[in-house]
């Protein structure tokens, strides 16, 4: 009994795939700035996480004094 063959290329990702379609469908420019607003929004996403986390520390440390 063989063993199945190896592929000598790599199967596409669905990310792959979604960037190879955007790429036909949109010009340079509205790929960075899509991806601009797309980093963006993680980065609001991470900044509002540290606010919870500093508040919730901040509620902490206070509520220790009493």
């Amino acid at each position: 009994m063989q063993a199945a063959p190896v592929r000598a290329t790599a199967i596409p990702s669905v990310t792959d795939a979604l960037r190879a379609v955007e790429s036909l469908l949109m010009s340079s420019g509205q790929r960075t700035a899509r991806r601009n607003a797309w980093t963006s929004v993680l980065e609001d996403r991470r900044r509002a996480k540290d606010r919870v986390e500093a508040q919730r520390v901040l509620e902490q440390t206070l509520a220790g004094r009493s």
